[in-house]
């Protein structure tokens, strides 16, 4: 893959993490302040287009970054994306096992189960982007392309476990527009416009057939075509407009309406409830457990290296960081308890909670690891 496309993409999510902590901290102000009032009509009036509309831009880019990494080399082959991809797969597994033991057996409580798979790739690279050029190129890819992984694997979970009440002839009225898009494709189609008509259609059918609509993103970016001229190309051009608006506007967005809830009446009690319990030990050791286990067997059996220039502690150091779920987390659970808004208050805090000590003890990893590191030299350079 291109340096420039990896360095931009590191530099869009790493400022955009920065921008998505400054919103979150905004939403928790403003929804215990006396304006508190305005922040839940902003929530019953946009809610439904952010967490419905805009967020389907966000699974749009991920689509992108992933036909992307294929086409140009990253996963083209087991060799390159086995490491990313089985530790991603650990860190989803794991989270939602610990989830699963800790509300086991309410078949309400149960269903929250998928809040604690998820990484937030703008917050884990921005905390990283913290140490500068001490942190090493491999390692930074490795997270990239994990956090894409668990993505993906979140796009599979509400596609399978999110969608209820789906209408067999609508849902052939999304495969036909999808067909078309494929069509247009292998024509060698490149009008960005019509591409766009047929991506709204295709959210709408998806959405009147029960589907989550925010899979119409995955869908479009699979079909959308690709041009040796990056100019124009219509993935290429999808993929650099798009990644700005997503990382400094439509999660900022997402993160000003989820992320806040009113501290009154808090008690500590609720941090030993089953849900945020649940959602905090699956993010803060149901992930760096998963990611560093799947990771272990698969060096251990030569089937992957560590990153290039990346020690153990360091590699650790990053699985703690993919405990930062924040905005998917968020997302997952506020669609796992859709019905039960009750439970959307524990969802935050679990989340906010889980992912701060994920961040704060990853950061603490790290800097020991650099130090170590600089130990190391100054006594081979004695």
């Amino acid at each position: 893959m291109p340096i420039r496309v990896v360095q931009r993409f590191l530099q869009l999510e790493s400022a955009g993490g920065i921008i998505l902590f400054v919103m979150a901290l905004l939403a928790m102000l403003w929804a215990n302040s006396p304006l508190r009032f305005i922040h839940q009509q902003f929530i019953d009036q946009f809610l439904f287009v952010i967490n419905d509309g805009l967020m389907t831009l966000f699974f749009l880019v991920v689509g992108l970054e992933l036909k992307r990494g294929y086409l140009e080399g990253q996963f083209s082959r087991f060799s390159q994306m086995a490491l990313p991809l089985i530790a991603a797969l650990g860190g989803m597994v794991v989270p939602a096992l610990i989830y699963c033991l800790i509300c086991y057996p309410d078949p309400v409580t149960l269903r929250g189960w998928a809040t604690p798979v998820a990484t937030d790739i703008a917050f884990a690279l921005g905390v990283l982007s913290l140490f500068g050029k001490r942190i090493p190129v491999t390692l930074k890819l490795f997270l990239m392309a994990l956090a894409i992984f668990d993505d993906v694997g979140a796009i599979l979970i509400i596609t399978v476990f999110y969608s209820n009440g789906v209408s067999v002839l609508l849902l052939a009225v999304s495969a036909l527009i999808l067909l078309l898009l494929f069509r247009l494709n292998a024509m060698s189609v490149r009008s960005l416009p019509l591409y766009g008509v047929l991506g709204v259609l295709l959210w709408i059918s998806l959405f009147c057939a029960g589907i989550h609509p925010t899979i119409a993103g995955v869908l479009f970016a699979l079909a959308a075509p690709d041009n040796a001229d990056k100019r124009k190309s219509v993935l290429h051009r999808l993929e650099n407009g798009l990644h700005p608006w997503v990382a400094y506007i439509i999660m900022p967005l997402f993160a000003l309406a989820n992320a806040g809830f009113s501290l009154h009446g808090l008690t500590w009690k609720i941090l030993l409830d089953d849900v945020v319990l649940g959602i905090v030990l699956g993010l803060l050791i149901g992930k760096q457990a998963g990611v560093m286990f799947f990771s272990w067997i698969l060096i251990r059996l030569k089937w992957a290296r560590l990153p290039e220039n990346t020690t153990w502690l360091q590699f650790y150091g990053a699985a703690l960081l993919c405990g930062i779920g924040f905005t998917m987390s968020l997302f997952l659970g506020t669609l796992s308890f859709a019905n039960e808004s009750a439970y959307l208050m524990e969802v935050r805090l679990g989340v906010i909670a889980g992912s701060l000590l994920s961040g704060l003890l990853g950061v603490a990893v790290l800097l020991f690891a650099f130090s170590k590191v600089k130990h190391i030299s100054d006594l081979r350079r004695a």
